[in-house]
């Protein structure tokens, strides 16, 4: 039975995790972990939980078949792994804010897909959202001072890309089997990606020990690594997804996409509060025009997702 509100609330609250999570994945890639060592951790650690909880409530979920799993494979090395690698790699280059906004430009992208690849329909509003969406970035990114990284700002659009898979894929899965197996199966393929690439065992032991500064701007305060990292894992990477998974549940995707790009204002809010990022009043500007024009371009979908194994149309 779906239930909008509740919907809604499970959006907001993964919204909220993510974008907190920002931060805190920025503190672990500057303090000895390279992302895709956080990924690989965050993933395996969404696998084992999701795993648990499927074991206790739901063993039937762990059987897929072939070509779904075959699907999942794709979601979790592509809209998991290679998306949070990106993004971590962006965090450690520019202001979480920037990287996230950059990120959520996949929102245009997954219209984009399907209108032209899945050949849904969508309404002229979005051609004005992606309009909008340019001209915003072109101000919070400050292109005529050039104050961004490069290879931060492709590494956050890399993470835009993955993201796109991360939606088009994902909300197709989760309407053919349950949200705690779509996190458990993606979680479990981004992890084995990175286990064979990550270089996880040329890590020092020592580093999860390692002092970490969490004060921000507030002052100084030592925790062990190992303390955000586990953060990064249970509050950062397994209730956020299986909360996304859930809202797609009770909501459109096309709502519980344009909740889901509240995660931009959790990051802001979060990175000025902690580590004192913020934004010039223009930037600001330049951000709302963004959120604008994500969230148009999630209305302007107006397709309804029925293939659950992501098979594309006859040309």
């Amino acid at each position: 039975m779906q239930r909008p509100p509740m919907g809604y609330l499970f959006a907001l609250l993964s919204a909220a995790l993510f974008g907190a999570n920002g931060t805190t994945t920025k503190l672990l890639v500057l303090n000895g972990l390279e992302p895709q060592q956080l990924t690989l951790f965050r993933s395996l650690g969404t696998a084992v939980l999701a795993g648990i909880m499927l074991l206790i409530t739901d063993r039937k979920a762990f059987r897929i078949k072939p070509r779904q799993l075959l699907v999942l494979a794709i979601l979790g090395i592509t809209g998991i792994a290679l998306l949070q690698a990106c993004y971590g790699g962006a965090l450690a280059r520019l202001p979480v804010g920037i990287a996230l906004l950059l990120e959520y430009t996949g929102v245009l992208f997954v219209a984009l897909v399907g209108f032209f690849v899945f050949k849904e329909k969508v309404k002229a509003r979005l051609w004005v959202a992606i309009g909008l969406v340019l001209a915003g970035l072109v101000v919070v990114a400050q292109l005529w001072s050039s104050t961004l990284d490069p290879l931060g700002v492709v590494l956050a659009l890399g993470a835009a890309v993955a993201l796109t898979v991360y939606f088009v894929v994902g909300e197709r899965q989760v309407a053919a089997t349950s949200p705690l197996a779509v996190a458990f199966w993606t979680g479990l393929f981004a992890a084995a990606f990175w286990a064979a690439l990550s270089g996880w065992w040329t890590l020092d032991p020592a580093v999860f020990v390692k002092p970490v500064d969490i004060g921000g701007s507030h002052g100084h305060v030592d925790v062990p690594l190992f303390l955000p990292l586990t953060s990064a894992i249970v509050l950062g990477s397994f209730l956020p997804f299986l909360l996304g998974f859930h809202a797609l549940r009770h909501l459109p995707a096309t709502a519980a996409g344009i909740a889901a790009s509240s995660e931009v204002l959790f990051a802001f809010l979060v990175a000025w509060l902690w580590l004192g990022e913020g934004l010039q009043p223009v930037q600001l500007a330049g951000a709302a025009v963004v959120l604008v024009g994500i969230m148009l371009a999630q209305t302007a979908r107006v397709g309804k997702v029925v293939d659950a194994d992501l098979v594309l149309p006859a040309a």
